[in-house]
C-alpha cells in the first residue's frame, strides 16, 4: 500500500464517524488507536468492547467499509487484550499534543477574525 501512515491515519478519522453508525445502533463506539503498514489498529467500546461477536463486527462491517471507502487492503485489528491483537508500539497515533494545541489555537484565531471582521471590528 502506498499511503503514509500518517496519511491513512487521517482519512480513517474522517470516516469513522460513518463506520460507526452500526456499531452505535448497538450501543457501542469505535476508537482509533493507531495504524501501522496498512494496519488499523482500533478498539471497540461500550456494548461492543466485550461482545462476542466483536471480531466479526470488526472484520464484517469495519473493515469491510473502510475497505469501500479507503482501500481495498486495508486491514483492521480490534485490540482487545488478547495477545494476537495488539498494536505495534511503533504504530502512528496522530498528532502529539503539541501540534494538536497548536491546530487548536490556529483554528480559534482564525475564527476570532472571521467574527470581528463580520461585525466591523
Amino acid at each position: 500500500m502506498q499511503f503514509l501512515d500518517e496519511d491513512l491515519y487521517e482519512a480513517i478519522k474522517n470516516y469513522i464517524p460513518k463506520v460507526s453508525e452500526y456499531v452505535n445502533s448497538h450501543g457501542g463506539g469505535i476508537e482509533l488507536l493507531g495504524v501501522k503498514d496498512g494496519t488499523v489498529y482500533i478498539t471497540l467500546t461500550g456494548a461492543c468492547g466485550g461482545c462476542s461477536m466483536s471480531l466479526m463486527t470488526t472484520k464484517m462491517v469495519v473493515q469491510k467499509k473502510l475497505r469501500e471507502l479507503i482501500h481495498p487492503a486495508l486491514t483492521v485489528v480490534n485490540v482487545d487484550g488478547t495477545p494476537e491483537n495488539v498494536m505495534p508500539e511503533d504504530a502512528y497515533t496522530g498528532p502529539k499534543e503539541e501540534e494538536k494545541k497548536e491546530e487548536t489555537t490556529e483554528e480559534k484565531h482564525g475564527m476570532l477574525d472571521n467574527l470581528k471582521h463580520m461585525v466591523g471590528l
